[in-house]
């Protein structure tokens, strides 16, 4: 299959630059996979959609402020910036020197003038050296941080939201990058780790959880920490050969258990955003069940059509980038030519696209 059938045109100005200014009214598309029909809706209308005994599973992965800067400290190199986009920690053996911490992550860097491996930069709290333990090519770094305070609150006291690149925030005021800040995370989120957020959560508010829980709509949630797969392109110009990312996942008994009882009781497993969906598959194709037990590891699925899911019944997604895995996933589900017809549609009704924009529930 060509990576061009997934392709569409969209305007540049419905990439949405910010969120809507209430999460939950942000605007809903419905798509009937069995007999085409598409609506025009509001996100707070979700819970006339699902019905009780439906299971509704969210990803409460946290993200953390993973984009920093450094400067060059080592004597000619000029004192050069250095920007970093924390990946994922990675074990850590060395025994620091008593009054420090340390610690080990993968990350993307970009310079003008590559550090070597064993030299040192500062970064920009002024008081944390990031050195660089190995260059593993095309920008991926290990690095070792050491400082004065544990790494992860030198990361939350400079580090930046690390919004997609079609999100321009050139000259951002402090007040824009607070509410970035709020906005880029879940009202759920938990576990600290992801890159990116899981943009179809962002839409949910205390209200909407009430009103489904008022009509017997239960909740449950898995753990996949977003990684920078989310922002590769594919460039393989035939879908089998694009390779995925892995990505970090849990997926507790609790959730497990509660997958069950609604299938049990002819309820159906909503998954919100394709980082569930990819949990869920995940574990059902590990596990060769329909209904998946507990369990937790890496995951590079890559769900394209044909696909046969096993633990998703509906999905709850936001508009994806043309050619992108994320809209072949959601055409796995609903159908490539029906996905395609719903994506014109919502340019032809100017719905907002991507991270900060609107959503499509699938059923």
């Amino acid at each position: 299959m060509r990576t061009d059938e997934f392709d569409y045109e969209l305007p540049e100005e419905l990439i949405a630059q910010s969120p809507a200014e209430k999460r939950d009214q942000s605007r809903m598309m419905v798509l009937h996979r069995a007999g085409g029909d598409i609506e025009h809706r509001r996100f707070s209308d979700l819970p006339a959609y699902l019905a009780a005994n439906d299971l509704l599973v969210l990803n409460d992965t946290r993200v953390i402020p993973a984009r920093l800067f450094a400067n060059k400290t080592r004597e000619g190199t000029g004192g050069g910036k250095v920007e970093f986009l924390l990946l994922e920690e990675l074990p850590c053996d060395t025994v620091p020197a008593e009054g420090l911490f340390t610690a080990r992550w993968s990350a993307l860097m970009r310079c003008r003038r590559r550090p070597k491996p064993g030299e040192s930069v500062r970064l920009n709290d002024g008081e944390t050296d990031l050195t660089l333990e190995e260059d593993l090519g095309e920008g991926k770094v290990v690095l070792r941080a050491t400082g004065k305070r544990p790494f992860r609150e030198a990361i939350a006291a400079v580090g930046i939201p690390p919004l997609p690149p079609y999100i321009h925030r050139k000259g951002a005021t402090e007040e824009q990058r607070a509410r970035d800040i709020l906005r880029d995370q879940t009202i759920y989120a938990a576990h600290p780790g992801a890159v990116a957020a899981p943009t179809a959560g962002l839409h949910f508010t205390p209200e909407v959880f009430a009103a489904l829980e008022t009509k017997g709509v239960e909740k449950a949630f898995v753990t996949l920490h977003v990684g920078i797969g989310t922002f590769r392109p594919v460039t393989a110009e035939n879908v089998e050969d694009h390779r995925m990312e892995e990505e970090r996942w849990t997926l507790p008994a609790a959730t497990a258990d509660a997958i069950r009882r609604a299938r049990a009781a002819g309820g159906r497993v909503v998954a919100v955003g394709s980082t569930s969906v990819r949990t869920l598959e995940t574990a059902a194709a590990e596990q060769g069940e329909a209904f998946p037990r507990e369990g937790a590891g890496r995951t590079g699925i890559f769900i394209r059509p044909p696909y046969e899911f096993r633990a998703t019944d509906a999905m709850l997604t936001n508009f994806h980038l043309p050619k992108s895995t994320l809209i072949m996933m959601v055409s796995a589900l609903a159908g490539k030519d029906l996905v395609l017809r719903a994506y014109r549609e919502a340019v032809q009704e100017r719905y907002r696209f991507y991270s900060y924009g609107d959503c499509m529930l699938i059923l």
